[in-house]
């Protein structure tokens, strides 16, 4: 059966990634499943993965449903059947990833956080105006933004539902390295890493604050600690979240744990907590939002709910109600299931996906751009920088300051 003009196919876009452990089995799925979910401008082909060890990416090119594997980044990047690359890989490669691909003619997704150094990300920042000018567009993967309760939180407070914000606290805890054998692997070390919590959880957390409030951190006070100071060197791959180690013991580089305060620029004050050492947690990211007239609350252990409490209600009836997040008047689920039937964590990277071949196909730019990811590297290197002088409070620097 011959398809109608009106029922042609989109033209495609190819997607090269680049890493196939955790992000890169993540992303895949979105990838995958974008283009059969809603309805794209354009059809993402999965063209190429790439990876170096041979074998295991040959591997992950059959499991995931990639066309072909490289086992030299620069070939993918190269590649004529991709025209967007996915940088999966540990931080300290994103910046030179990044940057070849979009001075190649590519677009780029890249994992945050965007790059293991404020002058890393201030590089593919700048590399990415540069090929704004081409047609070539960038997005860092905060893929947290892509949950629905959370969208759907952005546009209650960009409504006014709370008023004048005062409160933010933002948690995010696991324990996967509460085990002292536990292996070193790449995300214990800040050569790769850039750092630890902070970097892992915190930016998720930094980010998800600046895009509920639609404000920006300007200032910090900040506490880091390693609790675990020298863990088994690790034998063998790892996808950075298992693994296992022999008896020789090498030096942890980075933080287990970061606490600090912050202050948004309207002035409200903001909390902020990100561990791997938090026993019994998985993967706790929770936050309160408090302002003049309501507040919000999420659990991403629970995430198809959103906790809203209306302070102008009579006090007699007032309180935090649940919204159940799915039905489709709420943002991305028109394109799922009836109402009450729960997404999960991996559809956030569909969503992801589509978004950046939406902006892709209408020229818009896509968000968080690489001046988001540059905007939460400079908080996180505040904090740092607080933590190093005692808990001082420092200010963060804007983007173009």
């Amino acid at each position: 059966m011959e398809l109608r003009d009106s029922e042609a196919a989109p033209p495609t876009i190819g997607v090269g990634m680049v890493g196939y452990a955790f992000m890169g089995a993540a992303h895949s799925q979105g990838w995958r499943t974008a283009g059969r979910v809603f309805d794209l401008p354009l059809r993402p082909v999965l063209a190429a993965i790439g990876g170096r060890d041979a074998a295991a990416v040959r591997a992950a090119a059959g499991r995931h449903g990639w066309a072909a594997a490289e086992t030299d980044w620069r070939a993918l990047v190269a590649r004529d059947d991709v025209q967007l690359v996915d940088v999966c890989t540990p931080g300290d490669s994103h910046a030179e990833i990044a940057i070849a691909a979009l001075e190649a003619g590519k677009h780029v997704l890249c994992e945050k956080p965007l790059a293991n150094s404020v002058a890393e990300a201030e590089a593919m920042a700048a590399a990415a105006e540069r090929a704004r000018g081409n047609g070539q567009l960038a997005m860092v993967g905060f893929n947290y933004r892509r949950v629905p309760a959370l969208t759907f939180a952005r546009r209650l407070v960009a409504e006014g539902r709370l008023g004048t914000l005062r409160h933010v606290r933002v948690t995010y805890l696991q324990d996967w390295l509460v085990d002292p054998d536990f292996p070193l692997t790449w995300r214990l070390e800040r050569e790769h890493a850039g750092s630890g919590a902070l970097g892992d959880l915190g930016a998720h957390a930094v980010d998800v604050a600046q895009f509920l409030t639609g404000e920006l951190l300007v200032g910090v006070s900040a506490q880091l600690e390693t609790f675990v100071r020298e863990r088994p060197v690790l034998e063998g791959a790892s996808a950075g979240l298992t693994g296992s180690g022999g008896t020789e013991r090498g030096p942890v580089t980075v933080d287990d744990a970061a606490v600090f305060t912050g202050r948004l620029a309207s002035g409200a004050l903001t909390v902020f907590e990100a561990t791997r050492m938090a026993t019994g947690r998985k993967n706790a990211l929770r936050l309160e939002i408090n302002g003049e007239h309501g507040s919000l609350a999420f659990d991403l252990e629970r995430l198809n709910e959103l906790s809203f409490h209306d302070h102008r209600e009579p006090a007699a009836t007032a309180g935090f109600r649940r919204i159940l997040v799915t039905e489709a008047e709420h943002p991305y689920l028109e394109a799922w299931w009836p109402p009450g039937h729960a997404l999960g964590y991996e559809h956030t990277f569909a969503h992801q996906a589509r978004d950046l071949v939406e902006a892709i196909a209408s020229g818009t730019d896509p968000v968080p751009s690489f001046a988001d990811g540059l905007q939460v590297q400079r908080v996180l290197a505040a904090v740092e920088e607080s933590a190093r002088k005692s808990a001082v409070y420092t200010p963060v620097h804007a983007v173009g300051a």
